[in-house]
């Protein structure tokens, strides 16, 4: 079934699996918050978590330390996990439930940006294999990227160009996308069987713009794709673009909130919650604000001040 016969044929269900129950357009000049409307859980990316006072952390230390916060709920991201045995995904399931949370998201990395056939099927196999973990711990939506076109030298030389980079000789754009939409066409059939929705996010690649997103998603059209919305992932008219995929009718599964205390690790940016809160307030988006805590400064430090930042603009 296609998204928009989805969403028109079964609202309510559609509300339940999006988060989202409708997508208005978006004024330019969008109003503060109205406190009587509901607000947005605030969770926090075990990313945010990864050392802690200085030392490694586990991703069941990062529940136990999100609790500890008073988040309400965790995203994991897949490369921190260390463990992916049936024990232990039911172990974190488990803690997280015994401490109030939810396992909210799931943060993988893939990439389909390869003309060799071969290469971008070890891809689909890998995000399949995601989906049916991410399944295993009960969490309802997974990240996923179009992949990168590997021309850069290094992950700091590719945020010095501002997520630029050129497609190689004897490619192009447009072979691309043919293959990043194959490539997620082909598991979807495993995203539906397991109940979990993939988020497309704005990550550089194809995804470098809201374009580039919304031109992926709506060609495939189906409810178990929809966008993962990277607050800190565009470098030229982020808010515009922003906009442009919360005005979309694509639902808005996940929201990942930047925060840069201390200075940024690769790049530092001034954003403006209060103005996304209202943006996405009045595209009545109810969904998960996801902390992505990127600064310098120990997340010790700098978590609580980024959940007391988000509690001020994303709670009722």
């Amino acid at each position: 079934m296609k998204r928009r016969d989805f969403l028109t044929r079964t609202p309510v269900a559609a509300a339940a699996l999006t988060g989202v129950i409708s997508a208005k357009p978006v004024a330019a000049n969008a109003t503060p918050r109205n406190a009587a409307l509901p607000g947005n859980p605030i969770g926090v990316s075990t990313y945010s978590l990864m050392t802690y006072e200085g030392e490694r952390t586990t991703v069941l230390e990062c529940i136990d330390i999100a609790a500890e916060l008073g988040f309400d709920g965790v995203e994991i991201l897949h490369n921190q996990m260390e463990d992916e045995s049936p024990a232990m995904l039911q172990r974190l399931k488990a803690r997280a439930h015994s401490l109030g949370m939810t396992l909210m998201g799931f943060s993988t990395h893939q990439g389909f940006l390869y003309a060799d056939v071969t290469e971008r099927q070890a891809n689909i196999d890998r995000t399949i294999r995601q989906v049916e973990l991410a399944s295993a711990m009960g969490i309802p939506t997974m990240r996923i990227n179009t992949g990168r076109w590997g021309t850069s030298e290094s992950f700091t030389a590719l945020m010095d160009n501002k997520g630029i980079e050129p497609v190689p000789d004897g490619l192009s754009e447009e072979q691309g996308f043919e293959w990043v939409i194959d490539s997620i066409e082909q598991i979807l059939p495993a995203a539906e069987q397991h109940g979990v929705v993939l988020g497309l996010e704005n990550h550089w690649g194809l995804g470098r713009t809201a374009d580039g997103v919304l031109r992926i998603v709506d060609a495939i059209d189906s409810p178990w794709l929809q966008i993962t919305l990277d607050t800190g992932n565009f470098f030229e008219n982020r808010f515009e673009q922003l906009q442009t995929m919360a005005a979309s009718d694509v639902p808005i599964t996940l929201v990942q909130a930047k925060t840069y205390y201390g200075g940024g690790r690769w790049y530092t940016l001034d954003i403006d919650y209060g103005r996304i809160a209202a943006m996405l307030q009045q595209a009545e988006y109810r969904g998960w604000i996801s902390l992505e805590f990127e600064g310098r400064e120990d997340p010790s430090m700098g978590v609580p001040k980024s959940l007391e930042m988000l509690r001020e603009h994303f709670s009722a």
